[in-house]
């Protein structure tokens, strides 16, 4: 598929897509013309990316942790170095202060809103 139409269906830009085949995350053959030509399998793996993206990861990490990851098709994974798996372990631990932090927040309010109500 050309990169209009894996666009359409991911909800991500062209732009990201150029940006994630930079970095190594998205692979396309070319047509004869020059254009991008993307498997069936990208819209699913576009999708795990962006995942990816909003846990937080970076491109660097995602890169690593991609080959790593079963596709929707169940091919074989690579095994995770044991450096991956420690940083995507630092990177959980960012990310449950970060919830620790916001249900904090969350408790905060709640308590402004329900003295406010009092009054």
């Amino acid at each position: 598929m050309r990169i209009g139409e894996l666009a359409r269906r991911t909800g991500v830009s062209e732009r990201s897509l150029r940006y994630y085949e930079s970095k190594g995350l998205l692979a396309a053959d070319r047509t004869p013309g020059g254009h991008r030509d993307y498997p069936e399998a990208a819209v699913d793996r576009v999708i795990r990316i962006q995942e990816l993206f909003a846990a937080g990861l970076h491109s660097g990490p995602i890169a690593q942790l991609l080959p790593c990851l079963r596709d929707a098709d169940g091919g074989p994974a690579a095994t995770a170095t044991p450096r991956l798996v420690a940083d995507l372990c630092a990177e959980r631990e960012r990310i449950d202060r970060d919830i620790a932090g916001l249900l904090l927040s969350r408790d905060t309010l709640d308590g402004v809103i329900e003295a406010a109500g009092d009054g």
